[in-house]
């Protein structure tokens, strides 16, 4: 079987696990937590790091971070994990969701205008795939209106937006470490990153329970107490110690990822013009940091039929997100906001990913690109 998605491991995860142990400190802030939020600040120039315990958890931090009232109005693509809308959701703000673009499927920035009122506080651009959105032309609304930006990373760590981080460019942002990313921090794990010094000490407080025990270990309080709202954001140090071996090979990982798309997107261009299926399209002001590859079907039966097709040779390649402005929750409980959001609906009927993974072999890729053109040679 070819499965969808393998974790890597490099080989020094339980070295380093086994160091955390030995420490004697488990329950997180300690040295492994320490090295992976330093590198991530050195390598990517993120103003303040917090490592968390899932990428839902990094957006929960980021919607308490932005203060929000009931009524309050969050723009959010539907074409995303439900964790990006619940977020907001959480704290009482009402998620008005944005339609994805034609090219592909992150949020349409030209778009954006018309869905702003005087109850909008935040814009959350998802980067999907690890492609960047228009991140100029979402700050230039953003600084119009007043609003913050949160950028959804989960997809993106090691992307760029002209020559500019992805997480660096919003006042806040979410990445994921869960098994299905690039990289992880042991199954689970996630990072929050601040752009904007207003929210640097609230965040250790949130990230701290509430409390401003981050202040008493640096020495700047002689007491620390309950402050303010918080919960458990923290992972333990075996997750960190985990991420820190990745964060080591990160690159050789990232090498490897941009080399499998490039096969994908090599042996499936004869279909791809043929006008058959649609492939990824990186704008020019993005890169690709090999987190996903996928197609564009014409139909949905179209798709249906592939997947079908692959599942019948094991190999394992999964549709993805489903519209949440047309979900269950969202119709029963903001029924009166629905509204027709068709390219969100296209890519949920359409998209289909492809197995990516460090040890899928060429003979593998080459096994799913015969595959998929010869089931279109039969349409």
């Amino acid at each position: 079987m070819i499965p969808f998605n393998k974790p890597y491991l490099t080989g020094k995860e339980a070295h380093y696990m086994y160091q955390a142990v030995y420490t004697g400190k488990l329950s997180g802030n300690g040295v492994f937590t320490k090295k992976c939020q330093q590198f991530f600040e050195e390598k990517y120039g993120f103003k303040k790091c917090l490592l968390v315990t899932s990428g839902t958890d990094a957006l929960e931090m980021c919607a308490m971070l932005c203060d929000l009232k009931p009524g309050d109005e969050v723009i959010v693509p539907s074409y995303t994990f439900v964790s990006t809308a619940l977020a907001f959701l959480r704290e009482g703000a009402t998620v008005i969701f944005a339609d994805s673009m034609d090219s592909n499927p992150n949020l349409d920035a030209t778009k954006l205008e018309s869905l702003i009122t005087p109850r909008t506080r935040v814009i959350v651009p998802v980067h999907y795939a690890g492609v960047a959105c228009d991140m100029d032309a979402i700050m230039s609304v953003a600084e119009k209106h007043g609003l913050l930006v949160v950028e959804d990373a989960a997809q993106a760590i090691d992307s760029y937006y002209k020559g500019r981080p992805l997480g660096s460019i919003g006042h806040l942002a979410a990445f994921s470490f869960h098994e299905t990313k690039n990289i992880t921090a042991g199954g689970e794990g996630g990072l929050l990153t601040i752009n904007d010094e207003r929210f640097v000490r609230r965040s250790e407080i949130l990230w701290e329970k509430g409390t401003n025990r981050a202040e008493f270990f640096r020495g700047a309080v002689n007491k620390y107490g309950w402050v303010d709202m918080g919960s458990s954001f923290l992972p333990s140090e075996i997750n960190a110690a985990f991420l820190w071996a990745q964060l080591e090979n990160l690159d050789e990982i990232q090498s490897r990822r941009k080399r499998i798309w490039g096969q994908y997107y090599e042996g499936l261009q004869d279909i791809a013009a043929q006008g058959k299926v649609r492939l990824p399209e990186i704008p020019a002001y993005a890169t690709n940091n090999g987190h996903m590859f996928y197609l564009v079907c014409r139909n949905l039966e179209e798709r249906t039929g592939l997947i079908a097709c692959l599942k019948e040779h094991d190999i394992i390649a999964p549709f993805h997100y489903l519209s949440l402005h047309k979900s269950d929750y969202y119709t029963r409980h903001y029924g009166e906001l629905v509204r027709e959001l068709p390219l969100c609906d296209m890519y949920a009927d359409c998209l289909v990913r492809l197995p990516l993974f460090y040890e899928l072999s060429e003979e593998q890729i080459e096994l799913v690109i015969t595959l998929i053109n010869e089931y279109y040679a039969t349409r």
